[in-house]
């Protein structure tokens, strides 16, 4: 691995030509992440693109006048003190919108920084202006995104990304994390409170709604996880989908269990009871802002499930 400041004239320019074909293939690559779901922000990296294999076609011109047809290999992973590798997220499916584009931002800037450090090594006049024109260009890439995205991105084609966006954090985030603390919340509640009437014991109850609320977090996050990979569905990768949900559901059970660390058994109860109502309200709530749901409907829903678990609990314990 090089320095970049003992690169050769060649290697510097065979440099920023390959890098000038890699930002082009990584910005068709956000184009072909995005197309399915944000059309009008992929054709925008589609124009990105076209402005970065014409800085290429440029700079093999020269480089050409100037060492021939053998270009060397040289990329940036193998260049140190100035370039970095760059995080693959082109590759990744599906793609956030907000983090592609601060990718390519960072990817302008990085660009803009490697034409002017290279201009001031540069000893030929005409590699200098290139390079320094190509360094205000790479400033002005976001100057061109501001209009290319004025002139494609439409009210209408703005509007339609921002329900995407929305739909896809509903499918990503909210609705495992929402399946897990309604899981969590009322499936735990039938054995915490049976073992609580059936000890009249807190730290025996509060034990069980701990290795309750854990074993129910473990077998959601499973089951989300596995349920599908996101292909299809758009729901996203099933690892973080899994994540959401186990950790949702372990939350929505511990909560309910925290108060029999409280040594009076009457005491811990009653506060059970009121981080149960809470917890009742929070998901009805929530069903309320993102799933469209009435919020006395979602609350009416929601209650009667948590009072026919809650009943059951107290039944089997006292029995």
């Amino acid at each position: 691995m090089k320095q970049f400041s003992d690169l050769t004239e060649q290697e510097v320019l065979a440099l920023a030509i390959t890098n000038e074909e890699e930002d082009s293939r990584i910005y068709r690559g956000f184009a072909e992440g995005l197309r399915e779901q944000f059309p009008a922000s992929a054709k925008v990296f589609d124009e990105m693109a076209e402005e970065e294999v014409h800085h290429r076609a440029i700079l093999y011109d020269l480089y050409r006048q100037r060492f021939g047809e053998y270009l060397p290999l040289i990329r940036r992973q193998d260049v140190k003190g100035f370039l970095h590798p760059k995080k693959p997220l082109w590759l990744m499916r599906p793609l956030g919108l907000e983090e592609v584009r601060k990718f390519a931002e960072n990817m302008e800037f990085e660009a803009e920084r490697f034409y002017r450090k290279a201009a001031e090594n540069a000893r030929d006049a005409s590699v200098r202006e290139l390079l320094i024109t190509l360094a205000e260009a790479e400033a002005g890439h976001e100057t061109l995104a501001h209009k290319l995205t004025a002139k494609i991105l439409t009210e209408d084609a703005r509007a339609e990304e921002h329900e995407t966006a929305r739909r896809m954090f509903l499918l990503q985030y909210v609705q495992p994390g929402l399946v897990g603390l309604m899981d969590g919340s009322v499936s735990t509640l039938a054995p915490l409170f049976a073992a609580a009437f059936a000890t009249h014991n807190t730290w025996e109850t509060f034990l069980v709604g701990m290795a309750a609320s854990v074993g129910a977090g473990i077998s959601m996050g499973f089951a989300e996880a596995l349920s599908d990979d996101g292909s299809l569905t758009g729901r996203g990768a099933p690892w973080l989908r899994g994540l959401v949900s186990g950790l949702m559901t372990t939350i929505g059970g511990v909560g309910h269990a925290l108060p029999y660390l409280i040594p009076d058994f009457y005491v811990a109860t009653i506060a059970a009871v009121i981080v149960v109502a809470i917890e009742l309200a929070v998901i009805s709530w929530i069903r309320y802002k993102y799933m469209d749901t009435p919020f006395l409907k979602a609350a009416f829903q929601i209650v009667v499930g948590g009072v026919l678990v809650f009943i059951s609990g107290i039944l089997i314990g006292s029995s």
